[in-house]
């Protein structure tokens, strides 16, 4: 089983890139972030003509998550946990059906910036709402794949240039404490245990040629659970989609499960 996560940075925008990536990778199972549409606006027909069944969690210019998947998805849960009143579309979960089921999660966290605003102060609720969240799950015991964009960089040897990041929320102590919080309830780093090393970015921005000079960052992760993990044969980026025309800032990061 191939588990892909992708900020697509709107998928409307670049639906032919999308597309072409799906055409050529074919992933068992997608997660999106930052699809920036509603439901009813999700080109799911198109993906559906691919054999994907499609589970939306979208909101209108911004966020939005997505998962799509080559068998049925079933007891999808859209948004996360532990706020009623938080109206963002950040977090879409299902369970993958098949031989051997899977639970699944597309999670676009909060970016949080700037430091000191209430924008750092929601992210680190969000966060504390996922670990209690994920720890219900993990109670499951079941294989589980929290897959998504957690806008965190997890240390010094997941930035070309760390220095860069001091002053930008997903560097601080407070977000990369949050988020070995989640890894220390018993979720593993799917790039991590597969053994790979550093300069596994996933986002280069926009600006300032940080694509050609390889000015990257590591904020795209599959967080695994221990059923999950003992499947792992393998977990690489494509960095492909980012050199396409008219790219995501993002490029997949796929998992690979053995059956």
């Amino acid at each position: 089983m191939r588990i892909a996560t992708w900020n697509v940075n709107s998928i409307n925008a670049r639906l032919e890139t999308v597309l072409r990536w799906f055409e050529v990778e074919r992933p068992d199972v997608a997660c999106l972030q930052e699809i920036k549409c509603i439901d009813e606006k999700f080109p799911a027909e198109a993906f559906e003509r691919l054999g994907y069944n499609v589970a939306v969690h979208g909101q209108k210019t911004y966020n939005g998550v997505a998962l799509l998947s080559r068998t049925p998805l079933e007891d999808v849960t859209r948004g996360l946990p532990g706020d009623p009143s938080d109206e963002q579309a950040r977090y879409i979960e299902a369970v993958v059906s098949g031989p051997r089921p899977m639970r699944v999660a597309s999670i676009y966290l909060p970016n949080g910036n700037p430091l000191g605003s209430e924008k750092f102060d929601y992210t680190l609720a969000w966060m504390a709402r996922l670990q209690e969240h994920a720890a219900s799950l993990l109670r499951l015991e079941e294989p589980l794949a929290l897959m998504g964009d957690y806008n965190v960089i997890p240390g010094p040897l997941d930035a070309a240039n760390p220095e860069e990041w001091a002053g930008d929320a997903l560097f601080q102590p407070e977000s990369r404490a949050a988020l070995r919080a989640l890894l220390w309830l018993g979720l593993s780093d799917a790039w991590a245990e597969a053994g790979e090393g550093p300069g596994g970015y996933t986002f280069w921005d926009y600006q300032a040629g940080a694509w050609p000079k390889n000015n990257g960052i590591r904020i795209d992760h599959g967080l695994l659970s221990p059923q999950a993990a003992d499947r792992l044969s393998a977990c690489r980026i494509d960095r492909a989609p980012r050199g396409w025309e008219k790219p995501s800032d993002h490029t997949p990061l796929i998992v690979e499960l053995s059956l």
